[in-house]
């Protein structure tokens, strides 16, 4: 499975794996991981970063004023 030389910089060159994946390596022939790689990638139109998804307490919260309010409906149907 050889790499194919997809674009190659001064600072690093991206090749294209057998699996359709990418990798990155530096100037030093070192490979570049992570946020480095992904924000690399996404420069030069190989990749489509997406925002992250937004945390589940929003749910948590709906649910805890939920239970308030039937707590609170409970207590006016007894009254």
């Amino acid at each position: 499975m050889a790499m194919k030389l997809v674009k190659k910089t001064a600072d690093y060159s991206i090749y294209q794996r057998g699996d359709e994946r990418y990798a990155v390596k530096n100037a030093d022939k070192k490979p570049v991981n992570g946020e480095e790689k992904a924000r690399i990638l996404a420069e030069e139109g190989l990749i489509k970063l997406t925002a992250p998804a937004p945390k589940a307490e929003e749910p948590a919260e709906e649910a805890a004023e939920d239970a308030a309010a039937e707590e609170a409906g409970g207590e006016e149907s007894a009254g």
